[in-house]
């Protein structure tokens, strides 16, 4: 029987340690373990982002969950807003702040393509009553990165609040939101190699004095009253922050500079591999997180690749049928290799006429130049 490997941009494989978690016989959460546990677990995400405070929190939900946790405790109806919509997921911010009566300015980005700061900086100019930034560090659906530091600089220069959906971004990049970040969103089911159904959002002291009470389920004063204890105010999502306790202690363990460091080494091996097959790139300014790749025939190769054990993602929406993606989330330079020489064998089989080995030759030479092996 043949074991399918997950190289989807969320869910991703699971590490052994965190299966053993997950495996676990469940804890009450109304308990003194589970209180120190999820202590010991907050303290490890402070060091995770360099921050001190405790100015974050967990809700049991996916990150669009988090999402929506952001419009409704740092903005009101009517507040205006800018939103880089550059894929599906900036589209998403864009329904959030429609739906909960924001008046979103749209910086729409050519689906691939990476916000430019500058542009930012001039919308924010021509707009001085803007509340705030909306936007994604990776942006899933087209594997391009968006400049988060620039992005916060200049949102600090407006005193607008930075808004970063890191979803696919925590947990592969070595975030700080002393960059001028001031909201950030996170998801479990991504870099921190968990199954879905947990979300973080954490927030500056800047953030903090524009806290509303707008939300219930998702207050954020609510549920930080409580999490400081050891606690949260609803049934929390025991399993899941048990285990990114492991998670986290996991990254932090590597550090988040190797972590990202693996990350970029890999994504850059992984896209000078199929550039030697004959392929390209979609990102002009690729994520770490995420390879996208163009091809007219991606969901057959899609398909082929599914046929020998790999799982992948197509595209979405406009992108459908145009792009397969490959996540190098939580990856090991073994497995990219493995995902290359698999690949390499897919178009072989279709017809390409790529000469086999070129793909894994470039893989391989990129993470030895990057001191990885």
């Amino acid at each position: 029987m043949r074991h399918e490997r997950i190289f989807t941009p969320g869910p991703v494989e699971l590490p052994d340690g965190i299966r053993e978690v997950l495996g676990r016989q469940i804890l009450h959460h109304r308990t003194e373990e589970f209180r120190r546990a999820f202590l010991e677990l907050r303290e490890l995400f402070k060091r995770l982002v360099e921050d001190p405070s405790d100015n974050f929190a967990f809700f049991a939900s996916s990150g669009t969950g988090a999402m929506e946790a952001v419009i409704l405790n740092f903005f009101m109806e009517g507040d205006k807003v800018l939103v880089i919509n550059g894929g599906k997921f900036g589209e998403r911010w864009l329904k959030l702040s429609h739906h909960w009566g924001l008046r979103p300015i749209e910086y729409r980005v050519e689906w691939g393509m990476s916000a430019d700061p500058q542009r930012v900086r001039e919308l924010l100019r021509e707009n001085p009553d803007c509340k705030g930034v909306l936007f994604q560090i990776s942006e899933t659906s087209t594997g391009a990165y968006h400049p988060s530091e620039d992005i916060g600089s200049v949102c600090t220069e407006f005193d607008t609040l930075c808004v970063a959906d890191a979803i696919t971004a925590l947990g592969v990049y070595h975030i700080k939101p002393s960059w001028g970040l001031d909201v950030v969103v996170g998801g479990s089911q991504k870099g921190f190699l968990l199954p879905p159904g947990l979300s973080v959002l954490w927030f500056s002291e800047r953030a903090e004095k524009r806290l509303t009470d707008r939300a219930f389920y998702f207050s954020i004063r609510r549920e930080l009253s409580k999490q400081k204890e050891g606690q949260t105010a609803w049934t929390p999502a025991i399993g899941l922050l048990l285990a990114m306790k492991e998670s986290l202690q996991m990254l932090l363990e590597e550090g988040m500079e190797r972590v990202e460091k693996r990350h970029r080494a890999i994504s850059e091996g992984t896209l000078r591999a199929v550039e030697a097959m004959g392929l390209s790139r979609f990102a002009q300014k690729p994520s770490i997180s995420v390879s996208a790749i163009n091809s007219e025939r991606s969901e057959e190769i899609r398909k082929e690749l599914l046929k020998l054990g790999v799982r992948v993602a197509g595209g979405q929406e406009e992108l459908k049928g145009r792009i397969f993606r490959i996540s190098h989330m939580g990856m090991d330079p073994k497995d990219g290799l493995m995902v290359v020489g698999v690949l390499e064998v897919v178009l072989k089989r279709l017809g390409f006429g790529q000469i086999l080995g070129e793909g894994v030759k470039a893989y391989t030479q990129t993470l030895m130049e990057r001191g990885l092996w």
